[in-house]
């Protein structure tokens, strides 16, 4: 039987759809999620035989790992979003400061059931994960904080807290999540909704640089709020700001795969941010209080909004997809 054209076309346009999402799969997803699953163990593995905050083994792990969950952050759907794992692994912004707070009573009352894989699975969620982790490696406060041995013993507890939860993620993905994507089975009726939850997660990420990461720390000219900014203590403001475009970037051109034009036009504009974000040399923002040194942090943000603007006119028409809802939305 001959097929009409109109037939033709909809099974070529079926395919690029199926390889779209296959690409993304393999290339981009299940390699980031195996990444931070090894590289969470590894800080887990370290963080239990070192305790001494400074020393460069278990700072280096910590910083891969963290790393790892940088790439992935905008990907909130799915195994992320079990059982509440992306806050378990970064409870970030914490405009109450209840992170602090959480260790701190954690400490005062040394409970040992805290120290079990159990225990610490159903403590606060303000206290796990990277960022409360960060307080314990970075913070004054809590780096030499009475009584030692605990201490040690509840760093090595949330290091192996954040393994588990990335390994869960991990497994997830591997034993069911990605093929209900390729197959557009259970969650998904179809690739349409498929291509949608993908171009929702990089409109995600796009928000969280400008809103957050970026917005956060600017305040207003008059009141800059630089102890905002992510991941201030261990000087890692503008490296996450840099990591986050550079994963944004291949998810947009593999959404774009067909439209040369406009393939060639996301990656311009990924181009200009990225490089810009390379260049603040100011690893924790804190130019956001000089007027000279905020204005290119203001045109970072420029250049991040300007992305999104692009995407929303151009990428999501070009999908058939609208950005919907996202977990930023509290939906």
């Amino acid at each position: 039987m001959l097929l009409t054209l109109a037939s033709v076309l909809s099974l070529t346009a079926t395919n690029l759809q199926a390889d779209m999402v296959d690409e993304i799969l393999d290339d981009q997803i299940l390699p980031a999620m195996q990444a931070l699953a090894e590289s969470s163990q590894d800080l887990a593995e370290v963080a239990g035989t070192i305790c001494r905050p400074g020393a460069t083994p278990l700072r280096d792990a910590y910083g891969q790992a963290f790393d790892d969950w940088i790439r992935v952050s905008h990907l909130r759907f799915g195994p992320t979003e079990t059982d509440n794992r992306a806050f378990a692994l970064a409870f970030w912004p914490d405009s109450r400061g209840k992170t602090p707070k959480t260790l701190a009573k954690h400490l005062r009352e040394a409970d040992p059931d805290l120290l079990t894989p159990e225990g610490f699975a159903q403590s606060s969620i303000a206290g796990r994960g990277f960022y409360a982790l960060e307080f314990m490696y970075y913070d004054a406060h809590f780096t030499s904080a009475a009584p030692h041995a605990f201490r040690c013993a509840l760093t090595a507890a949330m290091a192996q807290d954040i393994a588990a939860n990335a390994a869960a993620i991990h497994q997830d993905w591997q034993d069911s999540y990605a093929d209900q994507m390729r197959m557009a089975s259970g969650r998904y009726q179809n690739k349409t909704e498929v291509k949608q939850e993908l171009y929702k997660s990089l409109n995600t990420g796009l928000q969280m640089l400008a809103d957050m990461r970026l917005g956060r720390p600017l305040g207003s000219f008059d009141k800059p709020r630089p102890k905002r900014a992510e991941a201030w203590r261990s000087g890692r403001s503008q490296h996450h700001i840099t990591l986050a475009l550079q994963a944004l970037h291949p998810l947009a051109i593999a959404l774009a795969e067909g439209n040369q034009d406009l393939m060639e036009q996301l990656d311009a504009a990924f181009q200009k941010p990225i490089l810009r974000a390379q260049r603040l040399e100011d690893p924790r923002l804190e130019g956001v209080s000089d007027p000279a040194k905020r204005f290119r942090i203001e045109a970072l943000q420029q250049e991040v909004n300007d992305l999104r603007g692009l995407i929303a006119s151009d990428l999501g028409p070009s999908l058939g997809v609208l950005a919907g809802f996202n977990s930023l939305d509290g939906d």
